[in-house]
C-alpha cells in the first residue's frame, strides 16, 4: 500500500527530472498538490489506493468554496489544481501504485475563454520610442533591444531574460530560445530587433558587463548581472507610462501582439505555432479568434449591408 505523501513526492520528482517542467510550473504543482494532501489528511486518507472519486470531487468543492486556511479559488485556479491531481493519479496508475484512477471522472471547472489582449502597431511603436528616451543611454539601449526582441520574436519574458550572448546570431538574424520544459527553438530576428540588439551588444552592454561578474546573459542589470523578470517588467511599465499608454501592458502583451499582427498579416497559424513554441496548434488558434473579431469590426463599419442603418438606395428613372 503506497503512502500518499511519498507518492506525491515521487510524482513531483518525475515532473522535475523526467518531464523537465519549468521552475514556476513546478512551484504551482507543489502548492496545489500540497493542498490536496492536506485535504486528504483531513479526510483520513493516507494511502494512494484509498482515495475515492468522492474524495477528489470534495477537494474540488473545497477549492471553490474555500476553508479556514484558504479563500475560494477562481475557476481557472481550481481547474489548474484539479489538472495537477488528475496528472498525479494517472502517474500512480501507470506506476502500479494503485489499480484505479479515482480522479478521471472529476472534470476541472470550465473557465471562460479569454481572448489574448494585443495592442496596435502604433502603440508598440510608441512604447519602443519611449524606451529609447531613457536618460541613461546604456539602459535606453538595453530596454529598446528587450522590447524589440519581445515584440519581434514573440518570446516569453523568461525566454528573453534567459537568453545568452552565444545564442544570438546577428549575421543570420536568428536566435535560440529555451522555452517550457527546456525545449529549444530557433526563431528569426527582424531588422528592427536585429539593429537594436546590435546597438546594445556592441556599444552599451560591454560597459555594464565590465562592472559585473562576467554574466553570459544578453540582458544585464545596472550591476552587470543577468536582468531579472521583475526588472524587465519594471522597464516595460516605465516605457508604457512614458508613452502615455492607457491600456495595461505586460511582456505577454507583446507576445500576444506579435501573434495577432502576424495572423492579421496573413501568416499561417502553424508557422505562428512554431514561432511561439506552442506544443499544440489549438493553443495558437485562440489568436485567430482575435483576428476574426477585428475583421468583424472592419466589416461592420465598412460594408453597406452590415450597417445598422442601410445606405439609401439610388433612385432610378425608368
Amino acid at each position: 500500500m503506497a503512502e500518499l505523501a511519498g507518492a506525491l513526492r515521487g510524482y513531483l520528482d518525475h515532473l522535475a527530472v523526467e518531464r523537465g517542467l519549468a521552475t514556476n510550473t513546478l512551484v504551482s504543482y507543489r502548492r496545489d498538490l500540497g493542498r490536496y494532501l492536506t485535504v486528504m489528511s483531513d479526510r483520513g486518507v493516507a494511502a494512494v489506493d484509498a482515495v475515492t472519486q468522492h474524495d477528489v470531487a470534495d477537494f474540488l468543492v473545497r477549492l471553490r468554496t474555500g476553508d479556514e486556511q484558504h479563500p475560494p479559488l477562481a475557476a481557472s485556479s481550481a481547474a489548474r489544481a484539479v489538472i495537477a491531481v488528475r496528472g498525479f493519479h494517472r502517474f500512480a496508475l501507470r506506476e502500479g501504485l494503485t489499480e484505479g484512477d479515482p480522479a478521471r471522472p472529476v472534470r476541472p471547472p470550465r473557465t471562460p475563454q479569454r481572448l489574448p489582449k494585443a495592442i496596435s502597431v502604433g502603440e508598440v511603436s510608441a512604447l519602443i520610442a519611449a524606451a529609447e528616451r531613457n536618460p541613461r543611454s546604456d539602459l535606453a539601449a538595453r530596454d529598446t533591444a528587450l522590447l524589440e526582441l519581445l515584440y519581434g520574436t514573440g518570446a516569453r519574458i523568461s525566454e528573453a531574460v534567459g537568453l545568452d550572448v552565444d545564442e544570438v546570431d546577428l549575421t543570420s538574424r536568428a536566435l535560440v530560445l529555451t522555452g517550457k520544459g527546456g525545449k529549444q527553438r530557433t526563431v528569426p530576428i527582424g531588422r528592427c530587433a536585429a539593429e537594436a540588439l546590435d546597438a546594445w551588444l556592441v556599444r552599451s552592454r560591454p560597459a555594464l558587463a565590465a562592472a559585473g561578474p562576467g554574466s553570459p546573459a544578453v540582458f544585464l542589470n545596472a550591476r552587470g548581472g543577468r536582468l531579472s523578470r521583475q526588472s524587465a517588467w519594471t522597464a516595460l511599465r516605465a516605457a508604457a507610462t512614458a508613452a502615455g499608454l492607457t491600456v495595461e501592458v505586460s511582456p505577454h502583451t507583446l507576445r500576444h501582439s506579435f501573434a495577432t499582427h502576424l495572423l492579421e498579416g496573413g501568416a499561417d497559424v502553424r508557422v505562428v505555432q512554431e514561432l511561439l513554441g506552442h506544443a499544440s496548434v489549438s493553443t495558437t488558434q485562440v489568436y485567430t479568434m482575435v483576428t476574426v473579431e477585428h475583421l468583424r469590426e472592419v466589416y461592420a463599419t465598412s460594408h453597406p449591408r452590415a450597417r445598422s442603418t442601410p445606405a439609401p438606395r439610388r433612385s432610378s428613372n425608368s
